[in-house]
């Protein structure tokens, strides 16, 4: 359902945020593999197209959907499972019709409606902690079927995420220390197993991203590699950087010192090419419109609306740490893009739509504010 909307309401200054970011994200992509240039200019208009679409559209319709779109959720990733593209010692990709795409990208956005949707139908019931276990049990095939790509760093953002819109809704505190409670040292004993050399709970490339992060003197040849390429490359940058597109042979991009440039070591790209300012520039957008989401979901008319709004300003800024964060090597190498900006047109559009979500929100916040005055 369309509704009649003020334009004053719309807020143009998430879509300004938005959209420099991707325009950033042209230019570095463009800089790191000049093949993928017109894809991601392509990603971005199709993007802005379903972004404005679907800020338009009542997402209290799209939320009637919602028992659909977690079977559908759960279709697409099991379809990974049976006849996904494999690369990269993964298969998280589907090829339908020539079109290939990445169905745990749509996931997040598929799993915050879902769960908008589903707390805000049983609100009454959240400070149960029976419901907790009931959420929790539809959570999990999302998890393991990401998880078993294998994909563990989707399946860490996803529970990250899982959690703070559990919060967001209002779960009761005592489930929360509860499970913290369980959580904390069940968390640190798992890492203290897999860093034994005879464990067999995660794949060996992943333990060795872990070795490498705690010991980068030991892997600076293999896993620590590419991270401590990166770090040099932004600090090479310096304070205005070396110029977009440079050719300088021993850059990260034109010297190889890291593979696909162009989406997990994007952010390296910018600190080399556009330096201190470029980088900064960079986090600030992200901030933002994490900043801006948040702002929008204290105004929410319901509780579903809040939870789409925080959701998304969430996703956003954990992705946007984590990434940042290995090419800074604050964490262990984990293979996520950098939203807005990495090459990747399935998470590019998959965001686009989860903002115009949270567009919708802003806008049907405002109606119900004019109702309440006249």
């Amino acid at each position: 359902m369309i509704k009649l909307y003020r334009i004053r309401d719309y807020d143009f200054k998430l879509i300004v945020f938005v959209i420099a970011l991707s325009i950033i994200g042209i230019f570095a992509v463009s800089s790191a593999n000049a093949s993928y240039h017109n894809r991601q200019i392509m990603g971005v208009v199709l993007g802005v197209f379903l972004m404005l679409v679907v800020s338009f559209f009542d997402y209290n319709i799209i939320l009637r959907l919602y028992w659909v779109i977690y079977v559908a959720n759960i279709i697409l990733l099991t379809l990974v499972r049976i006849q996904g593209a494999r690369s990269h010692g993964a298969t998280r990709w589907l090829n339908i019709g020539g079109f290939q795409f990445q169905p745990s990208e749509t996931a997040k956005i598929m799993m915050i409606i879902f769960f908008a949707a589903f707390f805000m139908r049983h609100a009454e019931e959240l400070k149960n902690f029976r419901f907790f276990v009931i959420a929790l049990t539809l959570f999990a095939p999302i998890f393991y079927l990401i998880y078993s790509q294998p994909d563990m760093s989707t399946s860490i953002v996803i529970i990250v995420l899982f959690a703070i819109l559990f919060f967001e809704a209002g779960i009761s505190w005592k489930v929360v220390l509860g499970v913290l409670a369980v959580a904390v040292p069940t968390f640190i004993i798992l890492l203290m197993m897999i860093l034994q050399s005879d464990q067999d709970i995660i794949n060996e490339y992943q333990q060795d991203r872990i070795l490498a992060f705690l010991n980068p003197e030991e892997y600076t040849t293999s896993g620590a590699y590419q991270q401590n390429n990166s770090v040099m490359a932004i600090g090479s940058g310096q304070l205005m950087g070396k110029g977009y597109n440079s050719d300088e042979i021993n850059s990260v991009k034109n010297g190889n010192f890291i593979s696909e440039p162009q989406t997990d070591f994007i952010f390296a790209v910018i600190g080399e090419e556009f330096g201190f300012i470029g980088t900064c520039t960079v986090i600030l957008l992200l901030i933002f419109i994490s900043i801006e989401c948040i702002i929008i979901a204290k105004r929410a008319k319901d509780l579903a609306g809040l939870i789409i709004a925080a959701g998304m300003g969430s996703l956003i800024a954990i992705q946007g740490f984590l990434n940042i964060g290995v090419a800074t090597q604050l964490v262990p190498n984990t293979g996520l893009p950098l939203p807005f900006v990495s090459y990747g047109l399935t998470s590019l559009v998959s965001l686009y739509i989860g903002i115009g979500l949270v567009l919708n929100v802003r806008l049907q916040c405002n109606i119900r504010t004019r109702e309440g005055i006249s």
